[in-house]
């Protein structure tokens, strides 16, 4: 869990401004986005691959 406490001297907003960075450093929005609505393990695997699909192809266009 981040957590910040705020130091002498220090105004809210630059202490939310570090928390929020400790939130995007720990991952925690990107765990919430993706947990936010339940997602078959099948549905899972193909979007894994369509994924995989795109970066790979995306890759193979640079050379």
């Amino acid at each position: 869990m981040a957590e910040v406490i705020l130091r002498d001297g220090e105004s809210l907003e630059e202490g939310l401004k570090r928390f929020k960075k400790k939130v995007q450093d720990a991952g925690i929005l990107q765990e919430m986005k993706k947990r936010e609505y339940y997602e078959a393990p099948s549905v899972k695997k193909k979007n894994k691959a369509y994924a995989a699909n795109k970066k790979r192809k995306k890759n193979k266009r640079r050379f």
